[in-house]
């Protein structure tokens, strides 16, 4: 099933009315699903670009939405499975869908309109923006031409897909083309994305090869503000309200992306929409200037939001991305009460004083770079590169810190109940920083306490250690559960009363479906032994007993 992939919509199809701006839904794929008119009217909106974008021809871009409260859907449970092998920045957000848009706008003398405007949507609870985006390249053209039996076609080939198992290469069909991908897992090193080479002949009939799922052209988004693009990692690691203004949704999303994916591998934890329009159902959340702007990032086209969105503390306004081997003249840094031109001169915005020193040797290396007519691939892996060991020299302090929050294994009594993680303390994490902070993996230079101050208050670090916290506690559960395996059970309940007896092999079950329930890092022995101790604690009890434990604990 489609589900599998998280793509409740494979196929998606929306047009504009040759009469009027009105936009719906002509063909959704597959039909059985189910779309609330909120949604519908924030996909529509969503799936067109601005009438002043003016993007002739095909068009590409990526925007994302809320999901309707209260709305069940039975994809989660099938994402759930795959999604604990999944590094956290590609694990799905359950209350938010993306959409994957391919629209065609061409001139057409026979049409009221004077064109033929069309869009192709993609509808997925997962971020895998390069794959999908490389989909419907495929299947999208020739729909355009060959309609609705060409898209129920295309369906049938996703439905045929094997299932999205982390870190196993996957072929995959569609339309008589065969995609080679590999997803990450949470246990690759950061950085290393490339997909495992097969062998040539194994390869023979394979006719996409795609490095990677997620990640979008770094360099060519970062490319118009390279040289803040320092200051603006610190402004997305900090969680702080941005807005990229831009002149068509492909340049707006690529670059809101862009922004979002220059923390990894740490993962962006407050909202982003890629593409962000007048009619979005958060419009007036987002916009109103009762209350301080909210932490997200929003990508716009329309020049509306210059006025609307001129109280925001960080904007970036980008002019038309350039081809490979171009750079676009730099933009500046401008101070907030320059706005009145926003509408028209490129440049970024804010009156944010970064916390670290520029580093110049990668402007210089960027620089040489696009001098020597290095491709844009090569920039990104070096601008890719750049980003992590700045994301990674921040966070292995943190690391370390809350690592040592754990109790000592020794503390762990299988009679006893887990112990707790020690509290998260801010000035004694201060403390470490002096020893074992920054300074021993980065070489710039700056206020990095001032920074790790800022980053303590912000979503980011309250999703991050929320995580971490999760996975902590977990360990423990796994840990205690061990720690009960190694004891022997049967000669404790040869001491102790029948009533006691049946508490533990309740206890036992229940820590059984917890480990499977949870995902708890245990090992497949520990399991193995358990069900062992289990089965021989109620093979010693009276039968009358045997009969009702064997029934209780483990629906």
């Amino acid at each position: 099933m489609p589900v599998a992939w998280g793509t409740e919509m494979p196929g998606l199809e929306l047009w504009r009315e040759e009469t009027s701006s009105e936009r719906r839904l002509q063909v959704i794929y597959p039909q059985h699903s189910k779309l609330t008119d909120k949604e519908k009217t924030n996909i529509c909106y969503l799936s067109f670009p601005d009438s002043n974008s003016g993007c002739l021809g095909d068009t590409q871009f990526c925007f994302r939405f809320r999901q309707s409260s209260g709305r069940r859907v039975s994809l989660h449970c099938l994402l759930d499975h795959y999604d604990k092998d999944l590094p956290v920045y590609l694990k799905k957000d359950p209350a938010y869908f993306y959409g994957y848009v391919y629209f065609r706008q061409v001139r057409d003398k026979s049409l009221k309109r004077g064109y033929f405007q069309k869009s192709l949507v993609l509808i997925s609870k997962l971020p895998y923006i390069h794959f999908f985006h490389t989909v419907l390249k495929q299947i999208a053209p020739e729909y355009f031409e060959k309609s609705e039996p060409y898209l129920e076609a295309a369906c049938n080939d996703v439905d045929r897909w094997p299932a999205p198992v982390p870190g196993k290469t996957l072929h995959l069909p569609i339309m008589g083309v065969v995609m080679k991908v590999r997803i990450p897992t949470c246990h690759d090193k950061p950085g290393t994305t490339q997909i495992a080479q097969l062998t040539q002949q194994a390869d023979t009939h394979i006719s996409v090869i795609l490095p990677t799922v997620h990640e979008v052209d770094l360099f060519r988004c970062f490319c118009p503000v390279f040289l803040h693009s320092q200051m603006l990692w610190e402004l997305v690691l900090l969680g702080e309200p941005l807005v990229v203004m831009a002149p068509s949704p492909s340049e707006s999303s690529e670059t809101v992306l862009a922004l979002v994916n220059c923390i990894s591998p740490l993962k962006y934890f407050s909202d982003f929409r890629p593409y962000f329009t007048i009619h979005d159902s958060e419009f007036k959340e987002y916009t109103t200037r009762t209350q301080a702007p909210p932490s997200v990032i929003l990508g716009v086209t329309n020049p509306f939001f210059a006025k609307t969105l001129q109280h925001w503390p960080h904007i970036i306004r980008i002019g038309d991305l350039k081809p490979a081997g171009e750079i676009p003249k730099q933009v500046k840094v401008k101070k907030l009460k320059n706005l009145k031109t926003l509408d028209s001169k490129p440049g970024v915005y804010t009156s944010y004083k970064p916390y670290l020193s520029r580093d110049e040797e990668i402007i210089k290396q960027l620089q040489k770079g696009v001098q020597q007519k290095r491709p844009s691939e090569a920039q990104s892996v070096i601008l890719r590169r750049y980003f992590l060991e700045l994301t990674q020299s921040f966070i292995i302090p943190l690391e370390r810190y809350v690592a040592s929050l754990m109790p000592l294994q020794k503390s762990i009594s299988p009679w006893k109940s887990p112990p707790q993680l020690r509290q998260f303390l801010p000035e004694e994490f201060m403390k470490t920083l002096e020893k074992t902070g920054p300074q021993l993996t980065s070489r710039i230079k700056g206020d990095w306490i001032g920074l790790y101050r800022h980053f303590l208050k912000s979503p980011n670090f309250d999703g991050w250690f929320k995580t971490r916290r999760k996975e902590m506690t977990q360990k423990l559960e796994a840990l205690h559960l061990e720690a009960l395996c190694e004891e022997d059970l049967l000669l404790w309940t040869q001491k102790h009363t029948e009533v006691e007896t049946v508490d533990l092999v309740l206890k036992l079950k229940n820590k059984m479906l917890q480990a499977d329930r949870e995902h708890l890092p245990v090992k497949p022995d520990t399991m193995e032994k358990l069900r062992t101790h289990i089965d021989a604690i109620i093979l010693a009890l009276p039968e009358d007993l045997q009969g009702i434990l064997l029934k209780t604990g483990m629906t």
